[in-house]
């Protein structure tokens, strides 16, 4: 009898595994507790003929409606499709051309809540999406007073993890692919993948320096790595709280049986010697202006958002 178990099987032993797609036709097979998405995921996915049908009918019943509005109720049309097939939550994502005023952003995210509730959908099965902006940071701690929950996205450094910590969001998305991305580039003929690869990935090492801290200072607050490139990216972090993967990487991960063992340690976290560090306004925004990687891939991801919902709108308004 083969006892071996594939390496999305051992994942799932040590972290919670979400699938990071707006294709919902493709979570049955891999089984996530939890699924997120973004306004580039969803523009890809009411792209494919199979949800074509779904643009068209959201836009049909809500037709003279603000666009916005629109733009939300498709969202969440996406995410209790989604809520169907998973038993965890769904992340749902504000626009990204808010990411600078906390008022617009604590209003939108009250706003597609009460969508979501209206379709009898619980509070605690969604995760509004925020950028980790100083602005989005102070949006979110105000939504979890309201007792809505939060995934911070977007986020490259550690000032940014750090802040979220101090405002007590529920979840934390940092970005490794990215930040391996903008390293690779940076280090040009220089870079030598095998030498940079695992856990000398910069980031899996970003991730891995969050997770720590967090254990180490008993923050609450979920890590969820996100945005990878490669499965040893995955594999590298095995033990975070959770990993948010693309069905293609998801699909690699089930059709491989190599071991897999546990990389982070919460119990080996708390036992590290390390400093707590507290962040106001001013001296966050110094530190994430002393990080190129962050500031850079933080203003790049927000512009790449912020496009592809401008996107979606065009699509909206020929449907």
């Amino acid at each position: 009898m083969n006892l071996r178990i594939n390496q999305l099987q051992a994942l799932k032993q040590f972290t919670t595994v979400v699938a990071d797609t707006g294709d919902f036709k493709q979570l049955d097979a891999f089984k996530p507790q939890d699924a997120t998405t973004n306004p580039s995921l969803i523009l890809k996915a009411v792209q494919k003929a199979d949800y074509a049908p779904l643009l068209k009918d959201t836009v049909a019943q809500f037709r003279g409606r603000a666009m916005d509005e629109i733009v939300d109720r498709l969202l969440v049309r996406f995410g209790c499709e989604i809520l169907s097939i998973i038993p965890g939550r769904v992340s749902t994502e504000v626009d990204a051309r808010l990411s600078f005023d906390t008022k617009a952003t604590v209003a939108r995210g009250e706003r597609i809540i009460a969508l979501y509730q209206a379709q009898g959908i619980h509070t605690d099965r969604v995760l509004i999406k925020v950028a980790s902006t100083w602005e989005g940071i102070q949006a979110a701690q105000q939504l979890e007073r309201k007792g809505i929950h939060t995934n911070l996205t977007l986020l490259f450094a550690f000032c940014q993890a750090v802040a979220c910590g101090q405002a007590k969001v529920q979840l934390i998305s940092p970005f490794v692919g990215r930040i391996y991305d903008w390293y690779k580039k940076s280090a040009g003929a220089a870079w030598v993948e095998a030498d940079m690869a695992g856990a000398n990935d910069p980031g899996v090492k970003s991730v891995t320096q969050i997770y720590n801290y967090y254990k180490k200072f008993g923050i609450a607050t979920e890590v969820m790595g996100a945005s990878f490139r490669n499965v040893g990216q995955i594999t590298a972090l095995a033990g975070c709280d959770l990993l948010t993967i693309s069905p293609d990487l998801l699909a690699q991960l089930a059709a491989t049986e190599t071991p897999l063992t546990q990389a982070l340690d919460a119990a080996k976290a708390q036992a590290m010697d390390m400093e707590p560090v507290a962040y106001d306004e001013a001296s966050f925004r110094l530190a994430l202006n002393d990080d190129a990687m962050g500031t850079e891939k933080l203003a790049e991801g927000i512009r790449a958002f912020a496009a592809d919902a401008v996107k979606l709108e065009h699509l909206i308004q020929a449907a």
